[in-house]
């Protein structure tokens, strides 16, 4: 995590540096300086970002992998939720009916996926099921604070991203969308450093689990070539989904990492060898579907009361031409 969000700062200060023809330095004298109270509302989705990581992980130890990915697909429908209640967004029904049809969609690639995986591990798997099944109630609370989490923090940058700041009645324009990939990732940066102080005393402590294992790693366990690759891959899938929540929204953005679950399937079979199932294809079918009909129906409307100032984005080039 820690690396991840130092990638994602210094990307940021580069396009920044170049999208400001050079003038970084005033535009972090305008944007973070003079203005401090606007610079320390990135904090709030910060905080909640890592509030949901690490409630996440109580989620996975109490819940088995398939009813953990079914039940974080829900994350789409507490989004259109937020987003009406944050944003004022209102949806129609065909769109709500293509939201609980695309998770359902989802939940069935993702059934027929561990299905296909576990194979001959199903004896194994039922006894941990039943190791699990006293924790099951922790783990359903622990997912539905994940997916508020994740639909309050994704609609409220999307806010900070969008909407015009007002400064002595006076309303400016919202702040460049690398600027604000900055301030977050230097919050995120630094609650990660907390983090790994707090955890490097631990490791001091010399505390250790039940194998007499000690419980807390050294920095850097365990890294190889791959895993630098995939933190380099997740830094710059950062930055796109902030530019997805610019451009677009978050309940498109959500939309799109149901279908990247089906394209990692479909890419699976060429790399793995995986075998697609009917149950697979017909799950596809939905999601591909739902998707169809949302994109292509009128995404949303905005409340007869918001100015189009303050609810359209123009789409403009991220880089100056």
């Amino acid at each position: 995590y820690f690396f991840r969000q130092s990638i994602q700062f210094f990307i940021a200060t580069a396009v920044e540096y170049l999208a400001t023809n050079g003038h970084l330095l005033q535009s972090i004298q305008e944007n973070i300086i003079e203005r401090p109270c606007d610079f320390l509302r990135i904090i709030i989705p910060s905080l909640i970002y890592l509030l949901q990581n690490s409630v996440r992980y109580v989620a996975i130890s109490n819940l088995t992998a398939p009813i953990y990915e079914v039940t974080f697909q829900c994350k789409l429908l507490t989004t259109a939720v937020v987003s009406v209640l944050m944003l004022q967004r209102r949806y129609s029904a065909k769109q709500w009916a293509c939201l609980v049809i695309l998770v359902v969609g989802v939940s069935v690639v993702v059934l027929g996926a561990h299905e296909e995986s576990k194979g001959g591990g199903v004896k194994n798997q039922n006894e941990k099921d039943g190791a699990n099944s006293e924790n099951l109630f922790l783990g359903l609370i622990a997912i539905t604070v994940v997916c508020l989490c994740s639909a309050f923090g994704g609609v409220y940058f999307e806010k900070v991203l969008k909407r015009p700041t007002s400064e002595g009645g006076q309303y400016r324009a919202p702040v460049s969308m690398w600027m604000r990939n900055m301030q977050m990732a230097f919050f995120s940066v630094c609650f990660a450093l907390l983090n790994m102080m707090r955890e490097s005393g631990r490791e001091q402590s010399g505390e250790m689990d039940n194998d007499d294992n000690p419980i807390t790693k050294p920095f850097m366990h365990g890294f190889t070539k791959c895993v630098y690759f995939v933190i380099l891959l997740q830094a710059g899938g950062g930055l796109l989904v902030a530019a997805v929540i610019k451009y677009a929204d978050n309940v498109l953005k959500d939309m799109a990492t149901g279908v990247s679950i089906l394209l990692s399937t479909i890419v699976s079979t060429f790399l793995f060898g995986t075998i697609l199932s009917l149950q697979f294809a017909f799950g596809a079918s939905i999601i591909v579907a739902s998707v169809y009909l949302f994109s292509n129906d009128v995404p949303c409307s905005r409340c007869a009361k918001s100015s189009d100032e303050d609810n359209e984005m123009e789409m403009r080039p991220m880089l100056p031409s």
